[in-house]
């Protein structure tokens, strides 16, 4: 069954064998996360039928969602965190509880997008450029969005409070099911075929929305009406701010990679939209292909993370080390590989969205130099992981902004302001790589002291029995 008790789950995390372990808990999340990563590209794909100025205006309202998905993502990291330290502890009633308490925040950042998706939409993208055509065709995505948010928070949220206990496999066929039918969708109202109407850009953001939904409700079915560790109940629920708190002392700095990845990309969009309206339809693309190498990751991550947190909570540094160096390991491979592709296949990658020779030209450029520090970027982003994983939140805060603001807009701004939009996208791989060496040696250095402070503690308890 897919709600399988999470008792059995929990416990699993510190006694199975790491390899194993790690490959079931991280496999269905990669699925899941692919998949996402295919609806993605399909969604772009179609959009970019319609014509280029529909995948520029797409480009500029994605740092809006953006901020949507950091919200999600950040909380969702906080309270998968925090129930696999709690689990790891003995502490299920707290556990649950802290669940509770993600649940009412849920239904507020829903209730707060909603107002401003009707009230501000045009004022939010006013920020992004002054192209009227692009305003107006950018706008009708995100209102729809904004308008359906709590369809986007839930899913997210919910989904990491049974990763956080060990249910990985529910949370992939709710990825699954959304994803699939986005793709299904997508054509039928962008296009109007049948009895459908042709709502254009706008099409592909309802389609987002009901999909979102009815993924939803598959997972609310999982996490509220089968018999599972976590358990909700109105009777049992105590308000307590210290576990908003604790959610947020990692869900915050989790935030900040989708956070500083719609930053990045607002300005980004901003600085290159000084050379060509046509760079902003390219780095869009670039984006979206680029999830079918990072989103797996985050996937690996969802398996891993809870195995890390669980044994860090349980006191065994030993089991620590060997998933760390097995994250580290399965990430460089699948960044390594996306590498390679990349360089080897730009044209076709360009040509699955649109074939105009100038987007070609200068699409082939921007994905070959964009993608230069992929193989390092993804230990960075297990590395960032990890601090997560143990509940240090400061690191990944840093991490993220560092490589997507600080370190990439200066770089970019004086490569351009120099050598031109040719040079400018050397800009990327130059922060990334500065970033990922900074984090990596962060985590050597800080969990080489935290693995010496376990064991020590370890043996104490060991001799005090």
């Amino acid at each position: 069954m897919l709600g399988v008790k999470l008792t059995k789950d929990s416990d699993r995390l510190g006694t199975e064998e790491i390899l194993p372990l790690l490959i079931k808990l991280s496999v269905p999340g990669i699925i899941g996360m692919s998949t996402q990563s295919l609806y993605n590209v399909i969604d772009s794909i179609y959009i970019g039928r319609l014509s280029k100025e529909a995948l520029s205006a797409v480009s500029l309202a994605f740092p809006v969602q953006m901020i949507l998905i950091a919200i999600g993502a950040g909380t969702g990291v906080g309270i998968s965190s925090l129930i696999s330290r709690l689990l790891g502890q003995g502490r299920e009633d707290r556990a649950s509880n802290a669940a509770g308490h993600v649940m009412l925040i849920t239904l507020v950042y829903g209730l707060v997008f909603c107002l401003l998706g009707i009230l501000w939409s045009d004022e939010l993208i006013n920020i992004f450029t002054d192209n009227s055509t692009l305003i107006a065709m950018a706008v009708e995505y995100i209102r729809v969005i904004m308008m359906g948010s709590l369809a986007i928070f839930f899913p997210m949220i919910a989904n990491n409070i049974l990763r956080g206990a060990g249910n990985t496999f529910a949370p992939m066929v709710m990825l699954v099911i959304g994803a699939v039918l986005n793709i299904i969708l997508d054509p039928f109202l962008i296009f109007g075929i049948g009895i459908f109407p042709k709502l254009g850009i706008q099409g592909a953001a309802v389609a987002t929305i009901l999909s979102r939904l009815i993924g939803g409700i598959f997972i609310a079915y999982i996490l509220f009406l089968q018999q599972n560790q976590i358990e909700f109940s109105v009777k049992k629920f105590e308000f307590d701010f210290q576990l908003i708190k604790e959610i947020y002392r990692v869900g915050l700095p989790a935030m900040a990679m989708p956070l500083s990845a719609s930053v990045m990309i607002a300005g980004v969009n901003k600085i290159i939209a000084g050379y060509s309206t046509l760079a902003i339809a390219v780095f869009g693309i670039y984006f979206r292909l680029q999830s079918f190498v990072f989103l797996p990751i985050v996937g690996l991550n969802q398996g891993y993370m809870p195995i890390v947190g669980y044994n860090y909570g349980h006191k065994n540094p030993e089991r620590m080390k060997k998933t760390i160096k097995l994250g580290l390991a399965v990430s460089s491979v699948f960044t390594t590989i996306g590498f390679i592709t990349f360089q080897l296949f730009p044209q076709e990658l360009i040509q699955l969205f649109n074939r105009s020779p100038e987007l070609l030209e200068m699409g082939v450029t921007a994905l070959k130099k964009l993608t230069l520090a992929f193989p390092i970027m993804g230990p960075a982003l297990v590395a960032s992981a990890t601090f997560q994983a143990v509940g240090k939140g400061v690191p990944s805060l840093i991490h993220s902004v560092t490589r997507q603001v600080f370190f990439l807009f200066p770089i970019m701004y004086v490569l351009g302001e120099i050598y031109g939009l040719d040079t400018l996208w050397y800009a990327l791989p130059i922060a990334e790589f500065i970033a990922a060496v900074g984090i990596i040696i962060w985590m050597v250095i800080t969990f080489r002291t935290l693995f010496t402070e376990l064991q020590s503690t370890s043996v104490a308890t060991e001799n005090s029995q």
